[in-house]
């Protein structure tokens, strides 16, 4: 049997004889790489980078190397209008400024919606009435941990916003036709964003559901 058998419209495992199912955590034996010893090679401000001895499937032992993150949410922000609220903002690593949506990591003991309530009105000073959690991202599985959990918002109000030091970035409103034509051109490559735009798209299409929320009450007002 081909692994991917796409003239049934499926994709099926060579260990599996059903379709592949949405189940995080599938147990995969015949794939897994199980860690042997860990060391921290490396620790930054922000960067942990560790090297591990890991045994292969077939008794193989290699090194891996990778980062340890901890975690981080996007922010999805639906304005009335159906126009977008997205950033542009530089990255040092690649020497250019990104559009993207707006996203930050979470703090030691912060939770994602707090965390994306809190990351949305520092940067953009956008305060939202309700909230849906889309699902989870993992952006870079060859050499991180980092999960970047979707959040999309609504029923926004602009208010002040507070950047964090050193922090400088542009808000932009950009319809999702233009974000697409950025993305066609080459403009546009973030990751993340692209993710984001691909929930909108099946959102708007009625494919992909969202659950909405009303958005937690500020601390002050409990």
């Amino acid at each position: 049997m081909n692994q991917h058998d796409r003239s049934k419209g499926e994709y099926r495992s060579a260990q599996h004889e059903g379709p592949l199912t949405c189940t995080p955590g599938e147990d995969d034996p015949h794939l897994r790489e199980t860690r042997i010893a860990s060391a921290q090679v490396y620790r930054g401000g922000f960067l942990d980078v560790r090297r591990d001895l890991a045994r292969l499937p077939d008794g193989t032992e290699v090194f891996r190397e990778y980062v340890v993150h901890p975690g981080a949410v996007m922010i999805v922000p639906l304005q009335g209008d159906g126009r977008l609220v997205v950033e542009r903002q530089w990255r040092y690593p690649l020497g250019r400024a990104f559009i993207e949506f707006p996203a930050g990591k979470l703090d030691a003991g912060e939770g994602g919606l707090a965390c994306a309530v809190r990351e949305l009105a520092e940067e953009t000073g956008y305060r939202a009435a309700e909230w849906a959690q889309a699902g989870l991202l993992h952006n870079a599985i060859g050499y991180s941990t980092e999960g970047i959990q979707i959040w999309f918002a609504r029923g926004l109000v602009l208010g002040e916003r507070r950047l964090d030091a050193g922090e400088f970035l542009d808000v932009l409103s950009m319809t999702l036709d233009e974000l697409e034509a950025l993305a066609a051109c080459g403009e546009l490559t973030d990751a993340k964003t692209l993710i984001g735009m691909l929930w909108i798209t099946h959102w708007r299409a009625g494919r992909w559901a969202l659950d909405w929320q009303p958005a937690p009450r500020a601390p002050d007002a409990a």
